[in-house]
C-alpha cells in the first residue's frame, strides 16, 4: 500500500468538495468528514494511510464473506470475460437463470418466479405494484390500498417511502406520498409487564385483524420486514406474528410481501427470515447480501398463481416495469458465488457457532445498567444506550470513538448494533466485542460527566 501523509485529508477535501454523501447531513461534513477508504479485505477497511477499521456493519448490511472475497471475485473476472451485460427485455442469460431457479429452489418452488431489479427500495416498488396490478387484472380495482408495520422501513423512493414510518426519511416527502394503514409493530421491547414476546405479537396481530374486518377488501397487500425491523434500530419480534399475519392475509385476501432485503441471505440464521415461522409470504424482496457486497442487485420471487395473472394478448395486463441493468449478467454471478458459498462453506451451521461465540463475548453488556434491551437474533446483535449515557449527538460520538478503536460502526439513534460479516473466528469475537465495550465506556463516560442537576438527563 502506498502511504503517504495527509492522503486522508487530501481525499475527505475531494469528496466534500464533490459528492453528496447519502444518510448524511452535509452540514456536518467539515466537523465529521468521510472515512476515506482505500482497500479492504476480509472483515477490515484500510485507510490511505494505513490504519485499519472493523467493519462491524458489514458495510450497510451487504457485505456477507469480507471485503475481496477470492471465490467471489474469481466468479466475476470469469463473468467479466464472457457478458458483463445484455438487457433482459427479450434475452436472457445464463446467470439471471440460474440464480432464479436456485432461489426457487430455495423456497421449495413455492415462490416460482423472479423479477430482477436493482436496489432494494426498486425491489419494494416492483412488490406494490406487482400487487396491485395483480388484483387490477382480476378485476378488483378497489384493492389499491397498503399496510405497513409503525417503524418499519423499507427504502426511499415515493412508494417505498409511503409504506416507511421512520420520520427522519418520511416527514419532509410526505405531502407526495399516498396513503397506507400503519398498524401496531410487534416489536419485544413493548412489553409490559409479565409479558412474552409472544404476547406482544398476539397484540400486534389482534390489531391487523381489526384493520383487515373493516378494510380488506379495499388492501392489496401488507409488508413486513421478517424478525427485525432495521432501521427502527434492530426492533426484534417473535416469528409468532408471521404465522399470524400469513394466516390472517390467507383469510381477508391480502398479499403478503416479505421485505427480506436486510433480513434475508441468512443474517437471522436461516436464509429467508420467513423459514422460522414456518410460512411463504406472496412475495419476497432480496438486496443487500445477496451479492456479496460487490455489485447492485435486487429482485422480487412471487408465486406462479400471481404470475399467472398477467399472461395476456393484451400488453398492457404484463408486468412492463423495467430498467436497464435488469438481470445484470456480472451481479447474478456474484450471487450465484455468494449461493456456492452457502452450499460449500454450510454457512448457516458455522454462523451458529460464530454467533455463540460473540454473544459470550458480549455477555458483560447483557448486566450493564448503562444499556437496555439487549437483544440477539441470528448474525445481529443490538441494545440500547440509556438516555443519561447517551447525550447529544450520540450516533455521531460513537462512530468517532469507534474509528479511534478500529471499528466503523454507525448507531441508530441510541441503539447500537453489529451486523459483522460472516468470518468471525473465536480471537476476532472477543476482541470485537472488547473494543464495543470501550467504545461505549468513552462515549457514556463522556456523556455522564458532561450532565449537570440542571440537565433534563439529569
Amino acid at each position: 500500500m502506498n502511504i503517504a501523509a495527509g492522503a486522508n485529508q487530501a481525499w475527505q477535501r475531494r469528496s466534500v468538495h464533490s459528492i453528496w454523501h447519502p444518510c448524511t447531513q452535509m452540514q456536518r461534513a467539515a466537523t465529521v468528514p468521510p472515512l476515506p477508504i482505500a482497500s479492504g479485505k476480509g472483515p477490515w477497511l484500510f485507510d490511505h494511510e494505513g490504519r485499519r477499521y472493523f467493519d462491524a456493519t458489514s458495510s450497510w448490511w451487504v457485505n456477507l464473506f469480507g471485503h475481496a472475497d477470492a471465490r467471489i471475485n474469481a466468479a466475476l473476472k470469469d463473468q467479466l470475460d464472457r457478458l458483463p451485460h445484455v438487457m433482459l427485455a427479450g434475452c436472457t442469460h445464463a446467470p439471471a437463470v440460474e440464480l432464479a431457479e436456485r432461489l426457487s429452489a430455495l423456497t421449495g418452488g413455492v415462490l416460482g418466479h423472479c423479477f430482477f431489479a436493482s436496489d432494494g427500495a426498486s425491489a419494494v416498488e416492483i412488490a406494490l405494484k406487482m400487487s396491485f396490478h395483480h388484483w387490477r387484472n382480476l378485476g378488483q380495482v378497489d384493492k389499491r390500498e397498503f399496510v405497513c408495520l409503525r417503524q418499519g422501513y423499507h427504502g426511499e423512493t415515493l412508494g417505498a417511502l409511503a409504506v416507511t414510518d421512520v420520520a427522519v426519511f418520511r416527514d419532509a416527502y410526505d405531502p407526495l406520498l399516498m396513503r397506507a394503514h400503519q398498524v401496531m409493530s410487534p416489536d419485544a421491547r413493548q412489553a409490559a409487564l409479565g409479558e412474552t414476546t409472544i404476547d406482544v405479537a398476539a397484540r400486534a396481530a389482534t390489531a391487523l385483524q381489526q384493520l383487515f374486518e373493516s378494510r380488506h377488501e379495499h388492501i392489496a397487500a401488507l409488508i413486513v420486514e421478517p424478525l427485525v425491523q432495521g432501521a427502527a434500530g434492530m426492533a426484534m419480534y417473535d416469528a409468532a406474528y408471521l404465522s399470524a399475519a400469513r394466516a390472517l392475509c390467507d383469510r381477508y385476501g391480502v398479499h403478503l410481501i416479505a421485505d427480506e432485503i436486510a433480513v434475508g441471505c441468512g443474517r437471522t440464521g436461516s436464509f429467508f427470515a420467513c423459514e422460522q415461522a414456518a410460512v411463504w409470504p406472496d412475495f419476497v424482496c432480496l438486496s443487500k447480501g445477496i451479492s456479496g457486497g460487490t455489485l447492485p442487485l435486487s429482485l422480487v420471487l412471487t408465486r406462479d398463481h400471481i404470475y399467472e395473472v398477467f399472461l395476456d394478448h393484451d400488453v398492457a395486463r404484463g408486468f412492463l416495469h423495467s430498467h436497464s441493468y435488469s438481470g445484470n449478467a456480472l451481479a447474478c454471478r456474484a450471487a450465484l458465488a455468494v449461493l456456492d458459498r452457502f452450499e460449500q462453506d454450510g454457512v448457516l451451521l458455522n454462523n451458529r457457532q460464530r454467533a455463540a461465540e460473540l454473544t459470550a463475548a458480549l455477555a458483560p453488556l447483557q448486566e450493564d445498567g448503562r444499556i437496555e434491551h439487549f437483544r440477539h437474533k441470528g448474525m445481529i446483535w443490538a441494545f440500547d444506550v440509556c438516555e443519561g449515557y447517551a447525550g447529544e449527538r450520540f450516533a455521531e460520538r460513537f462512530h468517532l470513538a469507534g474509528r479511534e478503536r478500529e471499528l466503523l460502526i454507525r448507531p441508530i439513534a441510541r441503539t447500537v448494533y453489529l451486523m459483522p460479516p460472516y468470518v468471525l473466528d473465536d480471537d476476532l469475537s472477543v476482541w470485537l466485542a472488547q473494543r464495543l465495550i470501550d467504545t461505549l465506556d468513552a462515549v457514556a463516560r463522556n456523556a455522564y460527566a458532561d450532565r449537570t442537576p440542571e440537565s433534563p438527563t439529569a
